[in-house]
């Protein structure tokens, strides 16, 4: 049994060019394709999460994900902005979210097995003060079983990062730092409300990889105003003189609602780079790569040596369960998935009465694994017939293979055998359109009876 012809449908399978990089598809999108999620009533959400935090069962991977939801200022193409940072809203956040962590900690489901990642992200975490991001990181150290290589990442941008502030954070524990730097440039970076010059940036990301103390990764965003095709050259070549020790190359997808959209509406900033555009810095983004010897780890990111392993970034595409802290914060426990209140009353006020903040409580699809192990493979840029049997529980490549050949004809992957195993590599086009690619596998995926195939 497979695929039928006509599901593979141009959205699916994409157009066939004679440039797939650049015209395989009309656009990226930021869409997340899910399975069949049912949303638990508010009533019963507190007893599900109590059941969840008391079993002593658990994943054998997972990861504790703390939110910081404060930013000095809004970026122009962000879309996820919460709360401006004050010193008295900081605080009275940060004392309840040490309630949290506190009651959280001692769960049966917490103390029954180590978490292989912990990720501080925002907002902007270095938004806390040195004593209160010493103080998170040892408190996470002391209250909850962590791996002997726990990776610890504290997000933050550097804007007011000090040297105290990172020394405080290395005595707290935190082992990688992942700033958003997005661009070099100064103009670029003004536009897209972006704080510090050029000059600035690059000096304080090659004195903190200088200190040798942990991984310094920088996000890097091409398609925004005033950034063409030079200054992106130039972004890249700024990289590689800080001597950072990894880099995401992100594109700028296009969301509605922010403060970037509104800009461009009324002509105050100039159209962002059209898709051809950007599937160029992207070809041209992993040329520099490769000719600087990078250790590629996923289609988006790279390090320059094995310290480097952006293991929280990985294991979250995957069926790892993840405990969040924080407003705003999601994760996952055994088939539920979780959102934490947003808004700081309506968090603060669970955390007084000492019950878990959770805003929306979803039961997963049955096709859950599937879609977590389609989306990690696209990430890597290989698909596996047996990683993703093993995974899914049913022989998924088989049944996608017409999908597969149409992709290949296209420019998309090429298909190959080793050993007696089959495997789908991502082209420089299926890596750019990695996202599109795997969002087009899982529609076909949510199709099909999950039960009936893994019986058959």
């Amino acid at each position: 049994m497979s695929v039928a012809e006509h599901e593979l449908t141009i959205d699916v399978i994409g157009e066939f060019s004679p440039d797939p990089l650049r015209f395989g598809f009309v656009k990226k999108t930021s869409a997340h394709i899910a399975g069949h999620s049912q949303a638990v009533t508010n009533d019963e959400q507190q007893s599900i999460m109590t059941t969840l935090l008391n079993q002593q069962e658990v994943a054998p991977t997972r990861c504790l994900y703390v939110h910081i939801p404060f930013c000095r200022v809004r970026c122009t193409y962000c879309n996820f902005f919460q709360y401006a940072s004050s010193k008295q809203l900081v605080d009275d956040y940060f004392s309840a979210l040490l309630v949290e962590l506190k009651q959280k900690a001692l769960q049966p489901w917490t103390q029954s097995a180590p978490f292989q990642a912990v990720y501080i992200g925002g907002g902007t975490p270095t938004d806390l003060n040195a004593s209160q991001i010493k103080r998170l990181g040892k408190m996470i150290r002391e209250y909850f079983p962590l791996a002997t290589d726990c990776e610890l990442t504290l997000e933050g941008r550097i804007n007011r990062f000090s040297d105290e502030l990172f020394e405080s954070a290395l005595e707290g524990g935190f082992n990688r730092f992942s700033f958003g730097v997005q661009s070099f440039n100064t103009q670029v970076r003004r536009k897209a409300k972006r704080l510090d010059d050029r000059d600035v940036v690059l000096s304080k990301i090659e004195r903190l990889a200088a200190y040798d103390q942990a991984p310094i990764v920088i996000d890097l965003l091409y398609g925004l105003p005033y950034q063409d095709l030079d200054t992106w050259q130039q972004d890249l070549i700024d990289f590689f003189d800080t001597d950072a020790h990894g880099v995401d190359l992100y594109q700028l997808v296009e969301m509605g609602g922010t403060p970037m959209a509104d800009l461009v509406e009324k002509g105050r900033l100039p159209q962002p780079a059209n898709t051809a555009i950007k599937a160029s810095m992207f070809e041209l983004g992993v040329a520099e790569m490769d000719a600087h010897f990078m250790k590629r780890l996923s289609v988006n990111h790279w390090a320059n040596d094995n310290r480097e392993r952006s293991l929280y970034n990985s294991l979250a595409k995957t069926t790892a369960e993840v405990l969040p802290l924080g407003a705003g914060a999601g994760g996952n426990i055994d088939g539920y998935s979780f959102m934490q209140h947003r808004t700081l009353d309506k968090y603060f006020a669970d955390i007084e009465k000492g019950v878990a903040p959770t805003a929306i409580m979803m039961k997963q699809a049955t096709n859950t694994a599937t879609i977590m192990a389609i989306k990690s493979a696209f990430d890597r840029g290989v698909v596996s017939d047996k990683a993703l049997e093993q995974q899914a529980g049913w022989d998924v490549f088989t049944y996608c293979q017409p999908l597969f050949k149409a992709w290949q004809q296209h420019g998309f992957v090429e298909l190959n055998r080793a050993g007696g195993y089959h495997y789908l590599s991502l082209t420089l086009a299926g890596q750019f359109w990695a996202v599109t690619l795997a969002q087009a596998m899982i529609k076909i995926v949510n199709k099909v009876n999950i039960t009936s195939m893994q019986a058959a």
